[in-house]
């Protein structure tokens, strides 16, 4: 049973932008579409979001799939964050200024105490993969 709504989501984001802490990098970060076990967001890269090169921070992207994979382990049958265990990304292309991002975090597993989650960020116009996340979270026991 799904214990959490779309719009339970939507406000554990908004709270988690709001605070004076670190999560307020997400603050422009939309989510489209949620079902169990999928979350679907999308970000319009701004100069805030950038590195030196003046492409999407690796670091930005690293949070992107923590916190957007946390989110759909979220909006699963168990409904706990978790704690994370492991979690890796792949940089494969650059995403621009005033380009838009889809996230797309999938739950891949869930068990008893560990929940397996990927996430693909795409250049919403042209569909090229810019990164692949993989993210392994503790859920404690069940």
């Amino acid at each position: 049973m799904v214990s959490l709504s779309l719009n339970s989501i939507k406000q554990i984001m908004k709270a988690m932008v709001d605070t004076p802490g670190f999560d307020r990098v997400l603050s422009k970060v939309n989510i489209l579409s949620a079902n169990p076990g999928k979350v679907v967001c999308e970000m319009k890269v701004e100069e805030e979001h950038t590195n030196r090169g003046g492409t999407l921070h690796g670091g930005l992207t690293a949070t992107l799939v923590d916190v957007i994979s946390t989110t759909a382990i979220m909006y699963s049958e168990r409904g706990a964050p978790g704690v994370s265990v492991d979690m890796n990304i792949t940089y494969m292309n650059a995403a621009k200024v005033g380009e838009d991002v889809l996230i797309t975090a999938q739950v891949l597993k869930q068990g008893r105490t560990l929940a397996f989650a990927t996430v693909d960020l795409t250049n919403k116009v042209t569909g090229k993969l810019i990164a692949q996340g993989r993210h392994t979270k503790h859920l404690g026991s069940a």
